[in-house]
């Protein structure tokens, strides 16, 4: 096993805020702490944190916590001056003796942190994939708020008065959201009608915006997808929206050692469980969740439409294995087969 302190002579470690960095050199030998420094989350603060570094001789590495969130811009900003970076996850802390908790401590606590480990994170890319993140986000929000709406406006409508509630008896979803999108408010009606007329009115329009900005997003993620990685596409039971995650997740070429460690990140590689007699395994609930969906969609997709699966399935059946374990097994195939696709793209074979 190959540790960092072999490689390097300093790491500094970054505990990251909104507002601010705090950074912790360790000397990569002993462990021990020379200095810290706490600066602003901007581009002065981001140039005296390499002031810092440069007052060290020899090899460097950076460890970060959150480089995609608080973390993103010092790490964009190293990044453009070609330094080595490391993610680290935030971890939970440990009990601290007397309650002590400081920035500095935690900056210190991050670089050993990244000396303890055997495998090390690279921060996700930026250009496509930032891009895809960005409007994934979006398109989820919008997704979701609009079954919120969607799901207010059929309780109210069950609790309507009958003058209302009448106009909707034996419609579909989508004429009630129709209809409820152009009520006229009369002035005859008394004041708890109206008020239902126009908070139906407006939580029907509310639907409509949000499906069409759902509906823009997925365009713009579906032209990133063509543009950058259409083979995805062409993949049975993947979508623009689940390629986009998978994308996401992945990054770029390397960033995965191996595809078990691709599988690890999508929370589909089994955890050993086994003692004395037993031998098992327990389902893992670590790793991207976003992903790990992705490729429930793709399984239930091709267990819905695809032959081959379909007979797999079966075969496995015919062995006493549950439904649970067939899509367990399914998600790891899939996780092998779309890192090695995304590793090996066809134009390079």
């Amino acid at each position: 096993m190959t540790m960092l302190a072999d490689h390097v002579d300093v790491v500094i470690g970054i505990d990251t805020h909104k507002h601010t960095h705090t950074a912790a050199v360790v000397r990569a030998v002993t462990g021990a702490s020379l200095e810290t420094l706490t600066v602003p989350t901007d581009v002065t603060g981001y140039e005296q944190l390499v002031a810092l570094a440069d007052r060290y001789r020899g090899a460097r590495v950076w460890a970060i916590e959150g480089t995609g969130t608080y973390g993103a811009g010092l790490t964009r900003h190293l990044h453009a001056r070609g330094e080595r970076v490391f993610e680290l996850d935030r971890p939970k802390r440990p009990a601290r003796r007397n309650g002590a908790k400081t920035d500095a401590l935690d900056a210190v606590r991050t670089a050993r942190d990244a000396l303890a480990l055997e495998h090390h994170a690279t921060p996700r890319h930026g250009g496509d994939r930032a891009a895809l993140a960005v409007l994934i986000a979006a398109r989820r929000s919008a997704v979701e708020a609009a079954k919120v709406a969607h799901t207010q406006l059929h309780a109210l409508i069950c609790a309507a008065p009958e003058l209302l509630r009448s106009r909707f008896r034996g419609q579909s979803a989508r004429t009630i959201l129709t209809t409820a999108a152009k009520i006229r408010i009369s002035s005859r009606w008394d004041n708890e009608t109206q008020t239902y007329a126009g908070v139906l009115r407006d939580l029907a329009r509310r639907q409509h915006v949000l499906k069409a900005e759902a509906n823009t997003h997925e365009r713009a993620i579906t032209a990133i997808i063509k543009a950058w990685r259409p083979d995805l596409l062409e993949q049975f039971g993947v979508g623009p929206i689940v390629a986009a995650n998978v994308l996401c997740a992945w990054s770029h070429p390397g960033r995965c050692r191996n595809e078990a460690a691709f599988a690890k990140l999508a929370g589909v590689a089994p955890i050993p469980a086994s003692s004395g007699m037993t031998d098992k395994h327990r389902l893992s609930r670590f790793g991207d969740r976003q992903l790990n969906r992705a490729l429930h969609v793709i399984v239930i997709h091709r267990l819905r439409y695809d032959p081959v699966t379909q007979a797999y399935a079966e075969r496995r059946r015919a062995q006493q294995k549950s439904d649970r374990d067939i899509k367990r097994c399914l998600k790891r195939y899939i996780a092998r087969q779309l890192f090695r696709q995304l590793e090996h793209p066809v134009d390079d074979q």
